[in-house]
């Protein structure tokens, strides 16, 4: 067969056989390498470990413990959290996207009969578990974009199908995972049994695409991380994060509070806030008239037409 030249970001050039693949030239350096190896930047383009090179390129491994690597895990356990969703309720849930985002990840659904609460998060944690455990192999597939709305149309997928016959392409990719399949452009893991440690963490409503006058779906929000360490400190920080809440702090301290009769958002301030408040505002001026700032005061009320 053809052999086609890879270079290495360190200059390296490797020969491969036309076909082979990063995880192939990660085998053919180490083993170790080949195990720690969750996908690839090939001429810039993130994607899938197994992807076949065909052409000379330039090449970069991705490990899981690389800020791509963890964006790449975090995706690939919103499709895990998905699979479990739809092993658990089937039908009476249609499931939409679920992108990677800061800190974690979240997968929006939709469903008349399923109402999604906290209570719930067990249940879809073992279930996640379980099918991780079972190392399913994550594989893509290129098919015609016709072939795929069919696909989902069959699987009573309303959401997939208007996502696909909105796409300006002639072909879309799905990726497989035993028997879950999914609307996606990847990458992803090689298998699900490289997501070890997740959490989900709460549940909201989402409007389809962002518009009111769409139907509401139900949001789950989770995080996931390289292993069970990363994850538990995460979890700390959180909790950590949610004494220090002002809007707790303003509670318990009897600082200030919030009055659906005055305004959504705008603050009461008790006497102890009403002190405290002040004497902070009184240091910062002071601090700002030693450096040299001049005191401007605006109105309080004005024209819409300014904002």
């Amino acid at each position: 067969m053809a052999a086609v030249q890879i270079t290495l970001p360190d200059g390296a050039v490797r020969d491969l056989e036309s076909g082979q693949s990063p995880l192939d030239l990660a085998m053919s350096i180490s083993e170790g390498l080949a195990r720690a190896c969750v996908a690839a930047k090939v001429n810039g383009e993130i994607c899938d470990i197994n992807t076949p090179l065909t052409t000379d390129a330039t090449l970069e491994l991705i490990k899981l413990d690389t800020d791509d690597g963890l964006e790449i895990l975090r995706h690939s356990c919103a499709h895990l959290m998905a699979h479990a969703v739809k092993e658990i309720w089937g039908d009476k849930v249609q499931v939409t996207i679920g992108p990677a985002i800061e800190n974690g990840f979240y997968y929006d659904f939709f469903s008349e009969d399923v109402k999604f609460s906290p209570e719930d998060f067990k249940q879809i944690e073992t279930k996640m578990q379980e099918l991780a455990k079972q190392k399913e192999k994550i594989l893509r597939e290129e098919i015609s974009k016709d072939e795929a709305i069919q696909i989902f149309k069959e699987m009573g997928e309303d959401y997939k199908v208007e996502i696909i016959e909105d796409l300006d392409q002639d072909q879309v990719s799905l990726y497989r995972q035993g028997s879950f399949v999914d609307l996606c452009r990847g990458p992803h893991l090689p298998h699900t049994g490289l997501i070890k440690a997740f959490k989900l963490t709460s549940v909201a409503g989402a409007y389809w695409r962002g518009d009111e006058n769409n139907a509401m779906l139900q949001r789950i929000y989770a995080t996931a991380f390289v292993d069970k360490k990363e994850l538990k400190a995460h979890l700390a920080k959180l909790e950590e994060a949610r004494k220090r809440d002002h809007r707790k702090l303003g509670k318990e301290l009897d600082l200030f509070s919030f009055s659906e009769e005055a305004g959504a958002g705008l603050v009461i301030w008790h006497p102890k806030g009403g002190l405290l408040r002040t004497l902070i505002e009184d240091f910062e001026r002071k601090e700002h008239l030693k450096r040299g700032y001049d005191i401007v005061v605006g109105p309080q009320i004005l024209k819409t037409d300014l904002w």
